[in-house]
Parts: structure tokens; sequence; C-alpha cells
């Protein structure tokens, strides 16, 4: 059975990004990812992407989109529900169906670092290693 994991965060265009597609990639038939944000910024950092395809972690299908879509009927019955940031944790969410375990795995915003594309790069690459710790984590209780 592939279970369905929701990954939330503000502006869907990072952490949840990044932890949607490593999930979809290192748990491939066991798991199905997605990912959404209170506040969705209506597109996908193209840092993330850059790491993502340099990491060989397919980038088909991730777009920004509202948390309301996967509480409308017809949306996916949801296993775990994880918020990636401290904005998001704090947010009254919608009752999300399937009654998923719910947790939080707080992760600084990389969008946020101002710098040189280098120091960009730098906390994108730190914000997928904290996520694909805590998703290898997941992976071996599950």
């Amino acid at each position: 059975m592939v279970r369905n994991v929701l990954f939330l965060c503000t502006g869907n265009s990072a952490r949840s990004i990044l932890a949607e597609a490593y999930l979809n990639w290192a748990g491939r038939g066991r798991f199905y990812a997605h990912s959404a944000g209170s506040h969705p910024g209506g597109k996908v950092n193209p840092f993330a992407l850059e790491l993502l395809q340099r990491k060989g972690i397919p980038t088909d299908g991730l777009h920004s989109k509202s948390w309301d879509v996967f509480a409308k009927p017809g949306a996916p019955n949801l296993d775990f529900v994880f918020t990636v940031c401290d904005n998001a944790a704090g947010e009254v969410c919608p009752l999300w169906p399937g009654r998923p375990i719910k947790g939080h795995w707080g992760v600084p915003d990389p969008a946020a670092v101002q710098g040189s594309d280098e120091e960009k790069r730098k906390a994108f690459l730190d914000a997928f290693n904290r996520l694909s710790s805590r998703i290898d984590a997941f992976l071996k209780t599950q």
C-alpha cells in the first residue's frame, strides 16, 4: 500500500518542494509525497530545482500550490502531514482527509538567504541535507 505524505510550508517554493521531491525519489513504491503552502508564491524557487537536478532527483510536475487543494473533496487521503517551516506550523490548518499523523520538522528558509548565488546554493543544500536526513530516518521506521 502506497501512503500519502503532505509537506507544508508557507510559500511552497523551497523546503516543502525539496521534501516532496526527495521522498518521491527515496520512498518510491512506498510513499507518494505532495507539497503545498498556506500562502503559495506560485512558482518553485530556481535554486531548489537546480539542486534537485544536480542530485539526479526528478523535478517533473513540481509546482507551488495552496494547501486548500488537499482539503477539498476528492483529495487524496493523507497518512502523514509534516510542516517544514515554523510559520506554517503555527497556522490553523484545514481538516485533512484521512486523519493523518502530523509532525513538525522546522528547517530554516533557504529562500530567505541574502547574498551571492553561492551563499544561496549553500543554504539550499543545508536545507536539503536536513530534510533528506529526516526523511531517511522516517523511511527506516515505516
